[in-house]
């Protein structure tokens, strides 16, 4: 059976020190203190020390092979956005990141395939590079929950939406830049509590501000099973139908009218919550993804799911056809 991760994160081994070429900090760098290991600094502060297989496709490809996989779906480290950096230093920032992608797929056509990334600060660049990474081999780009701190139905961002709909171009929300952070430093309550959180936004944003309806086409897959969104549904439904006054003034449509119409990938670390998932959404729309190579996601790519003793057509639909579906590609290019 064919098994695609379509939620890793991938880093070029060797990054340029934007902060220096461009006259001010916020962008990562990398620290290779020693062999096969880097720190990521972000100016002056650490932020992560990351392993060779973040960069290294072979050593990629000889741990997930340990777990029945045969392809990733690869993105960039959501830290490399550089949203907050002046637009045509972004579009700088995403050209070098999706002409590595560009460079690995094409390299390895049958082990991995390319999300891109966009300067989402501006509207015009984005759209300029959604044509480019359509020519270069990417199918989709990977984008943040928020956009400095703007949510993503504002319609600023609707070229962005409609020109990937267009160009048949897959979007990964991605949870990011936490709202709260700043209150919760301790515990890893940014990642345990906020990233969920800024994944239902995201949904909430997207379904209550009618982006599904104007854009019906989109193709759009939700990090980390959805965050909170599906375990709190029935609240965001109550509250839509106790006070449509404050929440059904931009889109009409009962919010769980829109489970089963985008993707969520799988990363629950639990049985039973998976089986709440696919409930809601149905084997189609539910991806396998992993987090790959960070500790927070699922490093045994699915493990877990072949003890749930789920039907082979359910399992199938997770580990690979609701993925092709999603991305708009063909299993046997794969095989």
């Amino acid at each position: 059976m064919l098994k695609i991760d379509m939620h890793s994160h991938i880093i070029p081994k060797n990054l340029p020190d934007w902060g220096k070429e461009f006259g001010y900090e916020g962008f990562i760098k990398l620290d290779h203190h020693k062999s096969s290991w880097a720190r990521m600094m972000q100016g002056d502060h650490f932020f992560r020390e990351i392993n060779h297989n973040c960069w290294n496709p072979e050593v990629r490809i000889k741990e997930y092979e340990m777990f029945n996989t045969h392809v990733q779906v690869v993105s960039t480290v959501p830290v490399l956005f550089a949203y907050f950096a002046h637009p045509e230093h972004g579009l700088k920032v995403a050209k070098f990141l999706n002409n590595d992608l560009s460079n690995l797929v094409n390299k390895y056509p049958k082990k991995y395939i390319g999300l891109g990334t966009i300067p989402m600060q501006s509207t015009e660049l984005a759209v300029e590079e959604l044509h480019r990474i359509k020519k270069i081999g990417l199918v989709g780009v990977q984008i943040g929950s928020n956009i400095n701190n703007k949510n993503l139905n504002e319609t600023e961002f609707y070229p962005i939406w409609e020109t990937c709909e267009k160009l048949g171009l897959s979007v990964l929300v991605h949870p990011w830049n936490m709202m709260g952070k700043e209150h919760m430093s301790r515990y890893w309550l940014p990642w345990l509590v906020g990233m969920p959180a800024e994944t239902s936004r995201a949904m909430c944003s997207m379904i209550f501000g009618g982006i599904f309806e104007k854009f019906p086409s989109l193709r759009v897959n939700f990090c980390h099973a959805s965050g909170s969104f599906l375990s709190t549904l029935g609240r965001i439904e109550h509250g839509f139908n106790c006070r449509p006054d404050l929440v059904a003034i931009d889109n009409n449509h009962n919010p769980k009218k829109y489970c089963g119409q985008f993707w969520v990938d799988c990363i629950t670390h639990d049985p039973d919550i998976l089986s709440y998932v696919l409930k809601m959404q149905g084997s189609k729309r539910v991806t396998l993804g992993s987090d790959y190579p960070f500790p927070l996601g699922d490093l045994e790519i699915g493990e877990f799911i072949n003890k749930m003793k789920l039907k082979d057509n359910v399992v199938e639909d997770i580990f690979c056809n609701s993925t092709l579906e999603w991305l708009n590609l063909k299993k046997e290019d794969y095989l």
